[in-house]
């Protein structure tokens, strides 16, 4: 296997990684607006009104995502460097905007209960910090092994 290769892999599944959590955001933004929609127009709630409108913000984004990807994927080799780099960070904006409709989530389970809102900001915290951690650049240095 040529080392071109196995970029394109590393880069494939990279982006299969970040098809798949905008598809699980795009489903539970989805979920909480038609459930918590119904509910809201029976029991009107200020705090879940607010929520509402950023998740709703976010899924026009979340749909633009998944055609800037299916786009790249059907043409990105006849499509000139400059183009590529737009939609590169397109993409990346409308990531942006989908991640932040998890304060809309944050916000309802917070209403729901102090508890469960703060146990999710606890985690959502923590599972950033984990993430950053372990997403770190590796230093080539780190992967060979230590000569006596």
């Amino acid at each position: 296997m040529s080392e071109g290769s196995v970029n394109v892999e590393s880069r494939t599944s990279s982006q299969d990684k970040r098809w798949t959590i905008m598809a699980a955001l795009l489903g539970t933004n989805t979920a909480l607006m038609l459930f918590q929609g119904i509910e809201q127009a029976k029991t009107p709630n200020p705090v879940r009104e607010l929520a509402l409108c950023i998740i709703a913000a976010a899924l026009p984004f979340q749909g633009i995502y998944f055609l800037i990807y299916t786009f790249l994927l059907e043409h990105e080799p006849h499509l000139p460097e400059e183009r590529i780099h737009k939609l590169n960070l397109a993409s990346a904006l409308c990531q942006v905007v989908s991640y932040a409709s998890l304060v809309g989530v944050a916000m309802m389970w917070y209403d729901l209960s102090a508890w469960i809102g703060f146990a999710f900001i606890a985690s959502s915290c923590l599972a950033i910090v984990l993430i950053r951690i372990v997403m770190a650049p590796v230093v080539m240095e780190e992967l060979e092994p230590a000569q006596s």
